[in-house]
């Protein structure tokens, strides 16, 4: 344990000015053991929303420290810091100097968080729209005078809200943020800085927290694979969306042992460490990559067996237990991969509720049943933790794309493989995942088949008025597309294929046609219950016998008939 600071924090207040040029100067640097950047684009707005209401926004903790030269990575600025003898290494604070740093440069914008302009119309922050606003002026321009007058001088239309600007960009220039600055040559101490001030109020997640612990030395940060680099990768390769930091970090722990909510500040310490690992002797990097290898594996069966993306992943607990699975038998015959497609989908159908402590038990029950070097033995018992009477298809009245009944209605009629409206082609994966790109559900992804506002209350929120259509940028009803003509390249036959592969019938049509609202969506739900009934039929196979693979049965040799007759 450390024996704490030797000198006491100093407390200084930094301008908004001073900080951000100290930040794109290379002045301001991220210790290895930090979080990467988290926050949202409405965590950047609400940021500049206090600022510009001149709320406080709470105070950072700075370590004074030397600096070498490097080019360094904040947010979406790359900057070629010089050495310094003293730099300012955020401890505490690092969202919001990100986001002040990248807001307010010109460069910033290149990532959609950081692009944020001023509403001059009602005096808000909002995101930059697409096609240029003379009304909002971006913050980067507001933050320097001189592009505040020629912003103006090529929009007379806004001139009578100039005042507005320049009122902002006073603000902005003077507004201050209390710091405490430390000087201590001890990375230890500020890695228990850092654990401890972020164990109140909202605390750091386990992911956070094990990365901080487990960060290794500096000079090593740029190589080393993290659990935000582990996400990234596997998006990157197989399209599925980014995975959260505790399902990564529970992924690996379930790798090398079945409890995965065991402590983690002792995972790699072979002395003192509870609980059963079967990987003791390996180091962080071993275990990391290892760790994403298995998480890789895992993600590859979901897309084979009808998972695409994470957004339609019912339970995370499931990905982990795969993981588990993949880790210790990463090449699986092809009747027990069917039995474990068999066994996601009934464990995805009757949800952890069936297990005493619901996520949690469930994730250490079923991660208790894979045993290293027993592929046919884990499998079985993961399925005969399941062995309960045939459940009920879930509930398409209620439309929630965070809930898992609507992931797995999504799942069937993406097996469905549906067309794109305008071009008569199947979805790829590429366009899924680029309809959802940084969103935790997969509600980008679908549309309404009718305004919401033109349906009766009781079927708003019924699976029938949803569409999959990843591709539409606006969030807008279909029914006016559908109503229209078949594209130019589409003949009668081939739109009606399309239409088919989004569930919607010729009688669905007619209806439509009729505006016939109520009807319309009582006859596509009785036919997304059909599809959605088929698909599990198919994925569960309730009622199978679990049969080994024929190279594990017994078969006896049967002596032949002459056999018989001399016996």
């Amino acid at each position: 344990m450390s024996s704490g600071l030797d000198t006491r924090p100093g407390a200084v207040t930094l301008g908004l000015d001073d900080l951000v040029d100290l930040a794109w100067a290379g002045g301001i640097r991220v210790p290895h053991f930090q979080r990467d950047f988290r926050w949202t684009s409405q965590d950047v707005i609400r940021l500049f929303d206090s600022i510009i209401r001149r709320y406080p926004v709470g105070s950072l903790l700075l370590w004074r420290r030397a600096a070498p030269a490097q080019r360094i990575t904040l947010g979406a600025l790359e900057i070629d810091a010089p050495g310094l003898s003293e730099a300012l290494w955020v401890v505490d604070g690092q969202q919001r100097l990100t986001s002040l740093a990248n807001v307010l440069h010109p460069e910033g914008r290149r990532d959609p968080r950081f692009a944020l302009g001023y509403d001059l119309r009602d005096r808000s922050v909002v995101g930059l729209p697409p096609i240029e606003d003379p009304f909002v002026i971006p913050l980067p321009v507001v933050f320097d005078l001189a592009e505040v007058l020629a912003w103006f001088a090529g929009r007379p239309e806004a001139a009578e809200h100039q005042s507005k600007a320049f009122e902002l960009a006073k603000h902005l220039r003077e507004f201050s943020i209390p710091a405490y600055q430390v000087v201590e040559d001890d990375v230890g101490v500020l890695q228990d800085i850092f654990d401890r001030m972020n164990n109140y109020g909202k605390r750091l997640s386990r992911a956070e927290v094990f990365s901080a612990l487990n960060a290794g030395p500096e000079s090593e940060a740029d190589d080393r694979l993290t659990i935000d680099r582990i996400a990234a990768h596997v998006d990157d390769r197989f399209a599925f969306g980014r995975i959260d930091a505790d399902t990564v970090l529970r992924a690996i722990l379930a790798r090398r042992g079945p409890d995965v909510q065991r402590e983690i500040r002792l995972e790699f310490d072979n002395a003192n460490r509870r609980g059963v690992v079967e990987f003791s002797d390996e180091d962080e990097d071993t275990a990391f990559s290892a760790g994403e290898d298995a998480l890789a594996r895992a993600v590859t069966f979901l897309q084979e067996i009808g998972v695409p993306h994470f957004t339609l992943l019912p339970y995370r607990y499931l990905l982990i237990v795969l993981t588990r699975t993949f880790a210790h038998h990463p090449d699986p015959d092809p009747a027990n991969r069917r039995l474990l497609a068999r066994w996601f989908w009934r464990a995805a159908v009757l949800g952890p509720g069936i297990f005493k402590g619901s996520t949690t038990g469930a994730m250490r029950t079923l991660c208790g049943k894979v045993r290293s070097g027993d592929l046919t033995g884990s499998v079985r018992e993961l399925l005969d933790a399941l062995e309960i009477a045939e459940p009920t298809l879930p509930e398409l009245r209620r439309f929630r794309t965070n809930e898992a009944d609507t992931t797995i209605t999504v799942c069937s009629w993406w097996d469905l493989r549906p067309r794109d409206l305008a071009t008569g082609l199947p979805y790829a994966q590429a366009q899924l995942a680029e309809a959802l790109i940084e969103r935790s559900t997969v509600a980008d992804a679908v549309r309404y088949l009718i305004a919401r506002r033109s349906v009766p209350a009781r079927y708003r929120l019924w699976a029938a008025n949803r569409v999959l259509v990843p591709d539409l940028v606006e969030p807008t009803d279909l029914v006016g597309g559908l109503l229209q003509q078949p594209p130019l390249d589409l003949d009668e036959q081939q739109w009606r294929d399309v239409l088919r592969s989004h569930v919607i019938t010729d009688e669905i049509m007619d209806l439509l046609v009729d505006d016939d609202v109520e009807r319309l969506l009582t006859a596509r739900q009785a036919e997304l219950a059909r599809v959605l009934e088929s698909f599990l039929k198919r994925k569960c196979e309730w009622g199978f016998e679990h049969t080994p693979p024929l190279a594990e049965m017994v078969i006896e040799d049967l002596p032949d008939e002459e056999g018989d007759d001399a016996a």
